[in-house]
């Protein structure tokens, strides 16, 4: 049987979900609103495409081009309409958020599911948009997508079995698992790995220490793949500076305050790989 699954949003984690769902034989709608945005997505998910081959060691050959013609590439929100589920990764800004769910409300069939794959923004206020709260789920992937066997999915407060099964279906096509956890702003992975990333920001600020050492100490004592500014070049500053605001927000804490030398970088356009320069250089990398 196969498969279409529609991705709004082609930034950093929406090319890294189309390209594993087109790697998995699951054909794709990607849509976002500018072409050029699409460009540099057809060209990052080629690139994704080609390494995938080396890192996993159990993936078959791959012809990028067939792959690539499974992936409709669209600025047009409507051709997700018949796409079985749907998978939303738009800008961390609930206005932005609330349009596109009051129009795919519209676009899509009544059985259709929406996953929304955000940081922090709760599930049950994203289903509250839609005349299908009970069909709303959270599905946190992580980044490099491919390479993660696992998810975080969000229960929101009417979030049914039914649809928490049917997520589950999709999921196991990709040959993923999910954590299923209630709904707060969020939820485990954001809440906690936010509050890192900032603190090893302020850090820098406070000329405690330069990056590759902050990153060094818990690549090489904690044994973390990735230290906590390497993970927010990866993801985006403006993401995480983001996504802090959203914590802040929600909890009224102090805590979630973000680092100005974080406010200073995205004001500057330094936004980490998807610019070319955060608190690293990837001057010469094909991203």
């Amino acid at each position: 049987m196969s498969h279409t699954i529609g991705v709004v949003g082609a930034g950093t984690m929406g090319r890294g979900i189309v390209a594993d769902l087109v790697l998995h034989g699951i054909h794709a709608v990607l849509v976002d609103l500018e072409e050029e945005v699409l460009d540099e997505a057809r060209k990052e998910i080629q690139q994704i495409i080609r390494f995938s081959r080396m890192l996993k060691k159990n993936s078959l050959p791959i012809q990028q081009q067939p792959i690539l013609d499974s992936i409709r590439f669209t600025t047009c929100l409507e051709d997700v309409r018949d796409c079985e589920f749907i998978i939303e990764n738009v800008t961390e800004n609930w206005a932005v958020k609330q349009a596109v769910y009051h129009q795919l409300d519209q676009i899509c069939p009544p059985n259709v599911c929406f996953a929304v794959n955000t940081s922090c923004i709760p599930i049950t206020k994203v289903a509250a948009a839609t005349k299908r709260p009970d069909q709303v789920i959270g599905i946190h992937f992580m980044n490099p997508v491919f390479l993660k066997p696992t998810v975080e999915a969000i229960r929101g407060y009417y979030t049914s079995e039914e649809t928490i099964a049917e997520a589950r279906r999709f999921l196991a096509l990709l040959g993923k698992e999910a954590i299923l956890v209630e709904d707060y702003p969020g939820f485990v992975s954001n809440r906690i790995s936010h509050l890192f990333m900032n603190e090893a920001v302020f850090v820098v600020m406070d000329q405690i220490a330069r990056p590759e050492e902050v990153d060094r100490i818990f690549r090489e004592c904690f044994g973390h793949p990735m230290g906590p500014l390497e993970t927010a070049d990866l993801i985006g500053l403006d993401t995480v500076l983001d996504s802090l605001g959203v914590l802040y927000d929600s909890y009224q804490d102090p805590k979630y305050r973000a680092a100005p030398l974080l406010r200073k970088m995205v004001d500057a356009g330094l936004l980490g790989r998807k610019t070319g320069k955060g608190f690293y250089s990837y001057a010469g990398e094909e991203r």
